[in-house]
């Protein structure tokens, strides 16, 4: 009796050991902007990382918003500069054209409106579904040439707007009237920082090769960086996506390390990488990728 019962245990723990289902692995369908040595495009990308659509971009465009029913709204330079909305099909269904030097940076309000970050005056501008102006903030950044002025820039719930001012290497939340309120410096070449729930700022430190979280009181409680996952060569962190499990989805732009590492990684708290996309056939290098199917 005792050795039938010892071998019907060791037998329930094989079978337990071999039948225990492996965990899925993490994929995502994502959008991403190709900028650099390779074409200047927008591509989606489904979850078997397979090229599904593209769109060529209009001029320099860095920064975009997946919005519902494929459409997308992104930012350009050129002549003119300001912003566009296209469909599935390609087509244009909304744009707006800028009287400044640039637009490179943009965004779509819960109220229909669209924010678009102007270079030269570097300040926040405010347009109705007309393109109407209807509300204009003043930015401040030290940096006096407008390329590099300002990039992402995002309407707070307190209608405050946070900024990312790249060339200058901070961020600034101001408030409507254009008063700064907060700002973190010393990151360089920073693209963008988001206001997380808990009240602090999380910060992609650019070609400081890190990702950091400051509270109001601009104290660092957390940071992800190069020597944390040497494999995937941070080389310029250039943006950020909260998903709704609590983790970071980074854009990390491949300047001059082309074809080296990945362009687009999801990171825990724990700092454990649970998912990259590093295609260098498909794409030499990206700056803004967005996940689009995060339920």
């Amino acid at each position: 009796m005792y050795w039938t019962t010892c071998l019907a245990a060791v037998f329930i723990l094989s079978v337990s050991a071999v039948s225990a289902p492996a965990a899925d692995p993490v994929k995502h369908r994502i959008l991403f902007a190709e900028y650099g040595k390779g074409p200047n495009r927008l591509v989606e990308v489904d979850a078997d990382g397979k090229l599904v659509w593209e769109y060529k971009l209009p001029g320099l465009s860095v920064i975009f918003q997946p919005l519902a029913d494929g459409r997308v709204l992104f930012a350009h330079g050129g002549s003119p500069t300001g912003a566009m909305e296209i469909d599935r099909d390609r087509k244009v269904v909304w744009v707006y054209a800028s009287k400044c030097p640039q637009v490179l940076g943009c965004e779509r309000l819960a109220n229909g409106n669209t924010l678009l970050a102007e270079q030269g005056p570097c300040r926040a501008v405010e347009v109705d579904p007309k393109g109407r102006v209807v509300r204009v903030t003043k930015l401040t950044t030290s940096e006096e040439g407008y390329h590099r002025q300002v990039r992402n820039v995002h309407r707070l719930a307190n209608g405050n707007i946070l900024a990312a001012h790249e060339g200058e290497g901070a961020v600034r939340e101001v408030d409507p009237d254009g008063k700064v309120v907060w700002e973190y410096t010393k990151v360089d070449n920073c693209p963008e920082a988001l206001r997380l729930a808990n009240g602090n700022t999380l910060i992609a430190c650019g070609t400081q090769r890190r990702l950091i979280e400051v509270t109001p009181e601009k104290k660092v409680v957390w940071e992800f960086g190069a020597k944390d996952a040497p494999e995937l060569n941070l080389t310029w962190v250039c943006s950020l996506q909260v998903l709704k499990n609590g983790n970071y989805v980074v854009g990390n732009f491949l300047r001059e390390q082309e074809g080296k590492g990945a362009h687009a990684f999801e990171v825990t708290r724990e700092k454990k990488v649970v998912w990259t996309f590093a295609d260098h056939k498909m794409v030499k290098s990206l700056t803004t990728v967005r996940v689009l199917d995060d339920r």
